[in-house]
C-alpha cells in the first residue's frame, strides 16, 4: 500500500469506527450528519483531522470524539465544534478539548459565528483532573468571545457536569426534547445524595430549561429541526459586534387596518401581543426567544424593512402582563444580546406594574427588576418604545422611557400613563372625601376616578411635558417604525460603541 493508498485507507478508518447505528435508534443523528445539515453543502473544512492524544494508545479515539472546524451557513462563513458520542461516548480528554479551543480562539480570531453540538458523557474518568481541567480552558474562551461574535450553543445528548456551563455562558441554547439532557449532577448522584429517584428528563430536559428556568431560548422537535433553526437565526445576527446584521429580501407588512383592533379599549381586557408584533413586523419574520419561559414578556428578533429588529413586549394574556423576577431577567438577557449585537430595540408597553407580593419581594424583585434598568440604559442601539395601552409606575420606566435612552417614544391614543391606575389612586388622594362620603361613596368615587382619568390617564399630559414624541393611530406605527428605522440605522452605521460581554442574568 503505498502512501496516498494510505492516507484513504485512514480517512476510511475515520469515517467508519463509530457506531451511527445507535444514534440512529436513539433518534439521533451522528455528528457527520449534522454538520452536513448546519452547513452549506460541500463548504465544511474540519481542522486537526487526526489530532488524538487519547491515554490508551493501544485503542485510539478516532477524531477523539469530537469534530471541529469551520464552513459557511447560509453564504456566511462560521465555525463549529459536534461531540461524538459514538466514539468514547463523546467524552471530553485533554487532546479532544485542544481541538474544541483552537476552534473557538480560531473563530473569535476571524470574528465569525461558532456553533456548539453538544452530545457527551462528560469528561473522559481515565485522564482524571487533566481532562476536567480542560472545561476551564473553553469556559475561558466562551468569555473572551461574550459579546464579540456570536455563540450557539445545541443540547443534543448528555451534557453533565462542568460542560453544562459552557452553553450557559454562550448567547443561544437551542435543546432538542426527548434526546437533549442538561444538569450539573445527575440522576445517580442526586439518589445518594438526597434519596430523591429522578429520571435525567426530568432533572434536565427539555420541559425543565424551556419552561422552568429559562436555561435553554429555543425548543427543537429532533436534531434536523434544530440545526434547521440554528441557520434561521443566524440571518438575524450580524458576524461580529463591529457589524450591522444583513438585510434581508423585503416581505411585505400585513395591512395595517385591522391593527386597532387587536388591543382593546377597556384596560381589563387580554389580548395576544404577538397579533400587535405580527402586524409591526415583516410577514411572517418573528423569531421568539424563550417562548414558554416568563410568558408574561415576549421577546424575540423580527425584521422591518428586511432589517433586524428585537422586540421586548408585554404580554397582557400572562399574568396581566406585569414584570416580575423572571421576565425582568429574561427581558435584560435580551436587551443586552441586541446591543452586543447592533440589533435596534422596539418595546410595547402594556404594563400594570410589577407583580406584587410576598413571594415576589423576598425573591428579589428589586434586585431583579434593576436589570431591566441597567441594560436598557447602558445599551446604545436605536430604541423605539410605542405605549399601546397602560404604562403604570416603576414598570413603565423599566420598559424604556426617554430618562433611560428611549430615543422615540410614542403612544396611541388609548394610552394611559400614571403612577397608577384611577380607582387605586383616587382612593389614596381622595380618601377623606370617600370616606365622609356614607351612601354616595360610590357615586362620589365615579366623579373623582372619571375626573382622575380626563386629567391624567392620557397620553396628551406626557406628550404636554416632551415625555411622549407623538399620539399616533396604530395603523400607522409601521409606516413610522420604517422612517425612524432607516435613519438611526444610518446613524448607527457610521458609530463605534464600547463592547461589552452578555454575562448571563
Amino acid at each position: 500500500m503505498n502512501s496516498f493508498q494510505l492516507l484513504e485507507q485512514r480517512r476510511r478508518d475515520l469515517l467508519g469506527s463509530g457506531k451511527p447505528d445507535r444514534q440512529h435508534s436513539k433518534g439521533k443523528l451522528t455528528a457527520d450528519e449534522r454538520l452536513n445539515i448546519l452547513f452549506d453543502t460541500d463548504t465544511f473544512v474540519e481542522y486537526n483531522v487526526f489530532q488524538n492524544r487519547t491515554s490508551s494508545a493501544d485503542k485510539p479515539a478516532s477524531r477523539d470524539g469530537v469534530i471541529a472546524g469551520c464552513g459557511k451557513i447560509n453564504g456566511r462563513f462560521a465555525f463549529a465544534y459536534a461531540q461524538d458520542f459514538t466514539i468514547a461516548g463523546g467524552s471530553l480528554s485533554t487532546s479532544n478539548a485542544r481541538k474544541i479551543t483552537e476552534v473557538q480562539k480560531a473563530a473569535l480570531k476571524a470574528k465569525a459565528p461558532i456553533i456548539a453540538l453538544m452530545d457527551s458523557g462528560g469528561a473522559r474518568i481515565q485522564e482524571g483532573v487533566e481532562a476536567l481541567a480542560q472545561y476551564g480552558n473553553i469556559f475561558y474562551q466562551n468569555v473572551a468571545a461574550s459579546g464579540v461574535i456570536p455563540q450557539i450553543t445545541a443540547i443534543m445528548g448528555p451534557c453533565a457536569g462542568g460542560a453544562s456551563y459552557s452553553p450557559a455562558l454562550q448567547d443561544f441554547i437551542f435543546f432538542v426534547e426527548n434526546t437533549g439532557e442538561m444538569f450539573v449532577t445527575g440522576p445517580d448522584v442526586v439518589k445518594a445524595v438526597i434519596g430523591e429517584d429522578i429520571t435525567m428528563q426530568e432533572l434536565g430536559g427539555a420541559d425543565v430549561h424551556m419552561r422552568k428556568n429559562g436555561v435553554a431560548h429555543v425548543r427543537a422537535s429532533d436534531d434536523r429541526d434544530c440545526l434547521l433553526k440554528i441557520r434561521k437565526l443566524l440571518t438575524y445576527l450580524p458576524q461580529n459586534c463591529d457589524q450591522l446584521p444583513d438585510i434581508q429580501p423585503k416581505a411585505k407588512a400585513r395591512w395595517q387596518r385591522g391593527i386597532q383592533d387587536v388591543v382593546p379599549e377597556n384596560k381589563r381586557r387580554i389580548y395576544d401581543v404577538k397579533r400587535v408584533i405580527d402586524y409591526l413586523a415583516d410577514s411572517e419574520s418573528f423569531f421568539e426567544i424563550e417562548p414558554e419561559f416568563a410568558a408574561n414578556i415576549v421577546v424575540g428578533f423580527g425584521r422591518v424593512n428586511g432589517a433586524t429588529v428585537g422586540f421586548v413586549a408585554n404580554q397582557p394574556a400572562v399574568l396581566s402582563g406585569c414584570m416580575d423576577v423572571n421576565a425582568s431577567c429574561k427581558a435584560a438577557r435580551f436587551i443586552r444580546t441586541c446591543d452586543c449585537y447592533n440589533i435596534p430595540l422596539i418595546n410595547l408597553v402594556d404594563v400594570p406594574g410589577f407583580f406584587p407580593g410576598r413571594e415576589q419581594e423576598s425573591s428579589g424583585i428589586i434586585r431583579h427588576g434593576a436589570k431591566m434598568l441597567y441594560a436598557y440604559a447602558e445599551s446604545r442601539v436605536p430604541k423605539i418604545t410605542i405605549i399601546l395601552r397602560k404604562a403604570y409606575g416603576g414598570s413603565y420606566i423599566a420598559m424604556c422611557t426617554k430618562e433611560l435612552g428611549a430615543d422615540v417614544v410614542w403612544a396611541w391614543p388609548i394610552a394611559e400613563i400614571a403612577v397608577m391606575g384611577a380607582e387605586g389612586a383616587v382612593k389614596i388622594i381622595n380618601k377623606r372625601e370617600l370616606k365622609a362620603a356614607g351612601s354616595k361613596y360610590q357615586e362620589l368615587l365615579d366623579e373623582k376616578v372619571q375626573a382622575y382619568k380626563d386629567r391624567y390617564l392620557n397620553p396628551y399630559e406626557g406628550a404636554r411635558m416632551g415625555y411622549v414624541d407623538d399620539v399616533i393611530q396604530p395603523q400607522d406605527t409601521r409606516r413610522m417604525l420604517e422612517k425612524v428605522l432607516e435613519a438611526q440605522l444610518t446613524f448607527q452605521s457610521g458609530q463605534k460603541k464600547n463592547r461589552h460581554g452578555n454575562i448571563p442574568l
